[in-house]
């Protein structure tokens, strides 16, 4: 039994330290349907406080290279990989694990943590206690590689208590976990005969040199060849460095360092340490990359990584402003745009261009101001989770067949429609709907994709742009998200139609809404300003509204909504007229 001093002075026992109700110390938060083979260790997990698996506890080390992510018995290594951009970023870190919590050498210890992940749109609290699952004494999930450590294991059971057990997390997207750890965004770059956009892998490799000390890259296996089958199949990887080097005959050589979450050095090709590569480099070049390898790292060479690797995922940068940065020019995207949407059966899920239906997708103007690179993302809301008014995650219905491109030893797989996403160009908001869709677009995804999130990377002249989401099937209904990311001035409004004007190619005239969506937060001794009869109400957060000039009075409406947790304030805004 604990006792340790509290706030007062007294002392309490494990019985007062926190104990998560919703998502309790027993088998229901770790198994969902006993799929996976963490079925095996049914009964033999036993559920511990940090305090009890060593004598002194840390959130974080002292030494970055002690915070490194190894992963356990849990499939889960798709979001151990994501977690390495929490360690590149200490304001992405602060994001997602809320600074300032006690921790267990804090007299105001409760045993409790509080995490924030970033779920369809919003930026979601998720609290856990802090009694992490185990065998024999020790952890038995995620660590850290140095065991005393608890910030990744903490982490990892708030994301598994978001998703309703231990056991969804068994398989995923790299990609899908960057996205919920920063709210940006994540590209997958094929290896095997072209990358990005169409572009050869040695495009690919230049942009790896490029962006390794901006964001996470991560690499898959998505199966196994001759030669390499320790790499394991379905399993990702963390790329920790690349190097551009001369060998001793003056040619090229690009290193990638890998890191395994497993934390063992599987690889036995001609990289290994003492492998025959390293005869290729100057002694003291080999001695200090191969000093640099800690526990499951190991180089490897490029021609070797595009032949048993299958494919890249690059996160966006996100600057401390919390703005998404370009992969292709590094260029900011200041300006951001979000609209939800849905696909409903019998209405407005048209489903792709081969059907005559495809007019009554849902629509969106997109009006770009200035020429501008854009990225339009189209995220997907996965059918196999029920979600309550915050987002959270909660009863799951049922797990899909559909495992192809996740990543997690075992494959249950995740239910997502295969979606896609259009862009026409239109000279004026009068258009006809048919003649424009039956034209070639001018972006659009290769094809429709079974993943949560699809996007396109443009350059936009200024001038309306019509986007339309769908989904591959006809009458395939589900909710989605539409966020737009440019470096100039953008607006977004869905495009709203009279019923049948859709399929009559109508002209359809000006007028209707611009919406413009932003986000903020109140944060405590920063930015909660509070009302107007403080001195600190100049604090609050300020947003620019600029009305374009135009004939007469115009209509806007202004409305602000809160994210309540437990429970609402009392909010309210107010407008002032800069004075000319």
């Amino acid at each position: 039994m604990l006792k340790m001093p509290s706030d007062g002075g007294e002392t309490f026992t494990e019985r007062q330290l926190f104990k998560d109700a919703t998502f309790p110390a027993c088998e229901s938060s770790i198994f969902f349907n006993f799929s996976t083979p963490l079925a095996q260790f049914r009964g033999d997990i036993s559920w511990l406080r940090p305090q009890e698996i060593c004598s002194n506890p840390r959130l974080f080390p002292d030494n970055p290279r002690e915070g490194q992510v190894k992963q356990g018995i849990l499939g889960d290594c798709w979001f151990l990989c994501a977690c390495a951009a929490l360690q590149k970023s200490k304001h992405l870190l602060d994001q997602v694990i809320v600074p300032g919590q006690p921790s267990w050498s804090d007299q105001a210890y409760r045993g409790c943590f509080t995490c924030r992940f970033w779920r369809f749109g919003q930026w979601t609290d998720v609290t856990v206690d802090d009694r992490l699952p185990c065998l024999a004494g020790r952890l038995c999930f995620s660590q850290c590689q140095a065991e005393d450590v608890f910030w990744l294991p903490l982490l990892e059971k708030a994301y598994a208590k978001l998703h309703g057990s231990y056991e969804h997390l068994w398989a995923g997207q790299v990609a899908d976990a960057l996205v919920d750890l920063t709210g940006g965004l994540a590209e997958r770059w094929a290896l095997k005969e072209t990358g990005r956009s169409g572009e050869k892998p040695k495009t690919v490799f230049q942009s790896l040199l490029h962006l390794k000390d901006q964001c996470v890259i991560s690499c898959s296996v998505l199966s196994s060849r001759q030669g390499a089958s320790d790499l394991g199949e379905f399993h990702a990887f963390i790329v920790s460095d690349v190097r551009d080097l001369c060998s001793d005959s003056g040619g090229r050589l690009l290193l990638l360092r890998i890191q395994n979450p497993w934390g063992r050095r599987c690889w036995q090709g001609a990289w290994r340490e003492g492998g025959e590569g390293w005869n290729q480099l100057d002694p003291t070049v080999a001695s200090e990359l191969l000093s640099l390898l800690q526990e499951g790292e190991f180089w490897v060479e490029e021609e070797e990584f595009v032949r048993e690797f299958d494919e890249v995922t690059v996160g966006y940068p996100v600057t401390e402003e919390g703005c998404l940065q370009s992969l292709y020019s590094e260029r900011a995207f200041h300006h951001t745009q979000t609209l939800c949407g849905a696909w409903v059966a019998g209405q407005s899920a048209g489903g792709c261009r081969n059907n005559s239906s495809f007019p009554s997708n849902p629509k969106f103007w997109l009006r770009v101001s200035e020429p501008s690179e854009v990225c339009v993302a189209l995220q997907q809301r996965p059918r196999r989770y029920r979600t309550d008014w915050a987002g959270r995650i909660r009863t799951p219905d049922r797990v899909g067949e559909d495992g192809r491109g996740l990543t997690g030893e075992g494959l249950p797989g995740k239910e997502y429609r295969a979606v896609g996403l259009h862009v026409w160009k239109v000279e004026k908001k009068r258009f006809n709907l048919a003649r424009t869709l039956s034209a070639p677009p001018v972006a659009g995804t290769a094809c429709h994709a079974y993943d949560r999130e699809v996007h396109l990377h443009c350059e936009f002249s200024p001038g309306y742009y019509l986007v339309v989401p769908s989904a591959f099937r006809k009458d395939a209904a589900a909710q989605f998200l539409l966020r737009v990311f440019s470096t100039g001035r953008v607006s977004l409004s869905e495009l709203k139609l009279t019923r049948g004007s859709a399929l009559a190619g109508e002209e359809f005239p000006a007028g209707e809404w611009e919406t413009v969506q932003l986000e903020g937060s109140w944060r405590s001794g920063k930015t909660a300003g509070g009302s107007r009869n403080f001195p600190s109400f100049p604090s609050n957060p300020c947003f620019p509204l600029c009305v374009a000039p135009g004939p007469g009075a115009q209509r806007v409406q202004v409305t602000l909504r809160q994210h309540c947790q437990d429970r609402c304030h009392p909010i309210g805004f107010h407008i002032f007229q800069e004075a000319h």
